[in-house]
């Protein structure tokens, strides 16, 4: 009995171009310039290579009907108001452009994978690499978002690049696709705690965005040493395998490709996806492995005879196909994903894309990285938007908060962006506006540079606790797509109001200047220093004044380097740091994929007036 499906084109065959638009096998960061090219080059759903992170949408309906009033002759220009002669803007640029390199250099490194010689016995095994794995497995020139890369970063004593683990989002015969892939040149791609966190993460946003999931297995499975945090709780090891299940039944398609070995719990990844793909004398699934299997009851057996694809796809059918090597098994892997027959919930009008008319390069003379200082977060919508048009929502109204419509290649969304701390004016500001948005069905894009709200007894009279608590409910309740980049500071209960983590933004990244944590360094230092002069005091002690100082200083180096980008993406409180010049086709990309979910309708709770 033959079992299959099949449609009228070869899926032998990899084409190398979306409907009529062939594709080009360049990297985003070398992408054209033009929005049209950049959006065209990705028709269909969406991806991104090596850059830190970005993705984008296939199957674009360019509608030319208006979006509601938001058709681009509705849309102000925001002019240029920066002088990039000034001295200000060079020292900016100059010190953006070395956070800039820093994290470039990071990145290579971490790209690399475990060390030479773990690569180089990998090959040795006629094994692909895990990134030219993921790039065979993608349409040819399509761009690959790459999450979370700076994952496990000084985070266990040792090196883990990217946490043992590639997840990230590109698109497959083209359909867009959340793909896993283990690392096992990286401590044999066992699981540490980051690599479940980052796993799961990964399955968070396919769950989030409709996507389909695309685990590429050669891992050791749990890391042993830190077995009691990536084994029992909910949200370690077995939550993978409850996240598979609950998927397929939302007819979220999995599909696993066992390259490598897939031991004990991690038998499970092929054994309950919706097809699964082996290499014969490579690939192993078994729950226990050969010693184990020894110790327990005195078997003698190899691996390949134990749980190899012979057995697997022969006798005990927990595989389904059967291939002769990686490229073979990637090959089946693009026919599965042809016959998925997924379909994008798109329902938003996309006009034709326009290029922004300043440059982003300028972003890093704009915000530089003192974060005391100020600038009109304006002149970083412009260079996002395109045409740099922005229809501005309550303009004269709590000018802290700035809010507006514009388009980013073409999508419409609702940018809500910090110029000052919020405000009761700003808060209510920016919870009528994101109402606006969910009723109009419109994503919305955070840019975050906040120190937090307003404090004193003018403020607290004045109700900001219930009307900062307005903007929080908004912002908590709104069920359409939510993206957040910090730009700058993200600190205390700003943080909330500006849809932190904790707020499910579908993405979100940092810029290598942003800082984020309860309060500033500064300020933390303060306080924490009154509070113990005030316990000395009451002891009827004193210190002398040099360990007060050295007190003051600790803190504020501990705050400072809690509060580092590379600190927050090493425990994925982000989906990656990102330049600035990279952020408008990372938020095109990131936009793109949401629309394969539906967009919710929106239910707002109580607001306490």
């Amino acid at each position: 009995m033959i079992v299959g499906l099949a449609r009228a084109e070869d899926f032998s065959l990899r084409t190398n171009q979306v409907g009529d638009l062939p594709l080009q096998t360049v990297p985003v960061s070398n992408l054209p310039r033009s929005s049209l090219a950049f959006v065209n080059s990705f028709r269909g759903n969406f991806s991104q290579e090596y850059v830190g992170t970005s993705f984008s949408p296939l199957n674009t309906h360019m509608s030319k009907r208006r979006f509601g009033y938001l058709a681009d002759s509705d849309l102000t220009i925001i002019p240029d108001k920066i002088d990039k002669s000034s001295d200000d803007f060079k020292n900016n640029k100059e010190r953006m452009d070395s956070l800039l390199e820093d994290l470039k250099s990071k990145l290579d490194i971490i790209s690399q994978g475990g060390s030479e010689k773990a690569r180089e016995r990998h090959l040795s095994r006629n094994k692909l690499l895990p990134r030219d794995r993921i790039k065979r497995l993608l349409d040819v020139g399509s761009p690959f978002l790459e999450f979370s890369q700076l994952a496990g970063h000084d985070l266990y004593g040792e090196d883990v690049p990217a946490g043992g683990i590639i997840t990230g989002i590109g698109h497959i015969n083209g359909t867009v696709c959340v793909i896993v892939c283990n690392d096992p040149t990286v401590k044999g791609g066992t699981y540490y705690p980051i690599t479940v966190k980052k796993h799961l993460r990964a399955q968070e946003i396919a769950l989030e965005n409709n996507l389909p999931c695309i685990y590429l297995v050669d891992s050791g499975g749990a890391n042993l040493p830190h077995q009691a945090e990536v084994f029992p709780d909910k949200e370690h090891f077995g939550r993978i395998f409850y996240n598979q299940a609950t998927m397929s039944s939302k007819n979220i398609p999995q599909i696993a490709v066992v390259l490598g070995s897939c031991t004990a719990g991690g038998a499970y990844v092929p054994a309950m996806s919706d097809e699964s793909v082996i290499v014969k004398n490579q690939g192993t699934v078994f729950l226990a492995g050969p010693p184990l299997v020894k110790a327990a009851i005195g078997e003698v057996i190899s691996a390949e005879e134990l749980g190899g694809a012979d057995l697997h796809c022969k006798v005990s059918g927990v595989t389904d196909h059967y291939a002769q090597n990686d490229d073979h098994a990637l090959a089946i892997s693009r026919n599965i994903v042809a016959s998925l027959n997924k379909k994008s919930h798109h329902n938003l009008d996309v006009t034709k894309p326009e290029d922004p008319l300043y440059s982003a390069d300028d972003i890093g003379g704009i915000v530089g990285d003192n974060l005391k200082r100020t600038f009109d977060v304006r002149q970083v919508i412009a260079r996002l938007v395109d045409g740099s048009k922005f229809q501005e929502f309550k303009q004269l109204y709590g000018t802290t908060l700035v809010t507006g419509f514009a388009r980013i290649y073409g999508y419409p969304v609702g940018i809500i962006a910090n110029n000052g701390i919020l405000f009761s004016e700003s808060s209510l500001k920016g919870a009528h506006f994101i109402q606006l948005c969910c009723k109009r069905g419109i994503p919305l894009v955070f840019l975050q540079n906040i120190t937090g709200f307003m404090v004193g007894s003018n403020s607290e009279a004045g109700g900001i606790a219930k009307n900062g608590a307005k903007l929080v409910t908004a912002v908590s309740c709104a069920s359409v797509p939510k993206f957040t980049v910090i730009i700058g500071g993200s600190f205390g209960a700003g943080n909330y109001g500006m849809c932190g983590r904790a707020y499910s933004p579908r993405m979100l990244y940092m810029w290598p200047n942003a800082r984020i944590s309860v309060m500033g360094g500064e300020q933390a230092a303060n306080v924490l220093t009154m509070v113990r002069l005030q316990g000395l005091k009451r002891q009827n002690k004193t210190e002398p004044e040099e360990k007060t100082q050295k007190f003051k200083e600790d803190t504020i180096a501990k705050y400072e380097h809690q509060g580092h980008p590379y600190y927050s993406s090493a425990r994925l409180w982000d989906d990656g740091v990102v330049s600035p010049t990279d952020t408008r086709r990372i938020l095109g990309l990131s936009i793109s994929a949401s629309l394969n979910a539906p967009i919710e309708k929106t239910n707002f709770g109580i607001f306490r007036m």
